[in-house]
């Protein structure tokens, strides 16, 4: 075998490149082998890798998606329940009946946030105690007329 013939040209430009192939794939090999004990040490979780990890990143942030809407929704109701909560208040105390000092009648309004609710009055005399209610619409009376200090009651509440 001569070292001139073509032939052997080629077979040693092969035998060349398959050692310089061998080479790189060992050097991606132990370049993969890094990139895998990186992997590791950064999820230290065991042995799970980049893709596994962003999956299970991916479903729990569908999670918390999920989650936030659906305290959103508690939310947005909970805040209409609390424009009809009887939120704003206010007591007038006075002589009602005039048969007593002390200022021990009152009418108290207890009224929302559109000013629905009620007006609560009782009136202290020396030997008895009589007590109204009266629905209260907008800021108004429903049906029944107000007193003077029930309507100040009101004014107070919603002011």
């Amino acid at each position: 075998m001569d070292p001139s013939e073509p032939t052997t040209i080629v077979a040693l430009v092969a035998v060349a490149l398959a050692v310089v192939a061998l080479a790189l794939a060992a050097t991606v090999l132990v370049w993969m082998r890094r990139v895998r004990r990186a992997q590791r040490a950064i999820l230290t979780g065991g042995p799970l890798d980049l893709v596994e990890f962003a999956v299970g990143m991916q479903a729990h942030v569908e999670h918390l998606t999920d989650e936030v809407g659906r305290f959103r929704t508690e939310l947005a109701g909970g805040l209409g329940r609390i424009a009809h909560a009887h939120q704003h208040r206010a007591i007038i105390r006075y002589d009602g009946l005039g048969e007593s000092a002390g200022h021990q009648s009152f009418s108290l309004a207890l009224l929302d946030d559109e000013g629905d609710g009620v007006v609560l009055t009782a009136l202290q005399g020396l030997d008895q105690v009589r007590v109204y209610v009266k629905e209260v619409v907008r800021g108004g009376p429903a049906s029944l007329e107000l007193t003077p200090e029930e309507k100040q009651a009101v004014e107070r509440a919603l002011g």
